[in-house]
């Protein structure tokens, strides 16, 4: 019978092993934290509206009769972008907070049901099946064929009542009109005085 060549193993450095173990615990650590930030979290379901959850908000959510200050962008299933937010720049800041003021219970019907769901500060991708959306009748002129579904990336800046928002643009258009008062009064302060005064 034929002898098997035996080879002698080396002994295992000490710590080497633990080194080994830890090196893995923490390689699955990491894949299971990539895959929990990296991958949206489905947040909730609503009437056929899907809105998942990329970065988490705080405080409670808005109702379907406040209005929403939001930065979006909306695309169809194919990508193309039919509309996108623009902050309004508004001549005295902390009157309104940033984004676009969106009063929900104007919005179309998933919109407005999937707002209710978000959180101030949360960023979320909403997706609204066309029948929540504009159906068979899109608006005329609009990119948005009939029947599509429609995908939304909203970052919910902030929210109010309606009758907070109309107050606050009460008290806007009155610091405006006073301001265009003034510039007037000044303008005719540097006026050369009229004929026969």
């Amino acid at each position: 019978m034929a002898e098997v060549t035996r080879v002698p193993l080396q002994p295992i450095a000490k710590g080497s092993l633990t080194k080994l173990w830890l090196g893995v615990a923490i390689g699955i650590l990491i894949g299971f934290g990539l895959a929990w930030f990296v991958v949206p979290q489905v947040m909730a379901t609503v009437n056929g509206v899907k809105i998942e959850t990329l970065a988490e908000g705080v405080g409670p959510n808005p109702s379907a009769t406040d209005v929403v200050f939001v930065r979006y962008k909306g695309t169809l299933d194919d990508g193309t972008v039919f509309d996108e937010s623009q902050d309004i720049p508004l001549p005295v800041e902390g009157i309104f907070p940033e984004g676009s003021p969106l009063p929900l219970d104007r919005m179309l019907p998933g919109f407005t049901e999937g707002a209710q769901k978000m959180q101030k500060g949360g960023k979320y991708i909403m997706k609204i099946p066309a029948e929540q959306a504009y159906g068979a009748e899109p608006p005329p002129g609009a990119p948005i064929p009939p029947n599509a579904d429609l995908t939304f990336e909203i970052e919910l800046v902030d929210f109010m009542s309606e009758q907070d928002f109309q107050g606050r643009l009460q008290q806007l258009q009155q610091m405006m009109a006073m301001q265009q008062g003034l510039g007037q009064q000044q303008g005719a302060e540097g006026q050369p005085p009229a004929p026969g005064q």
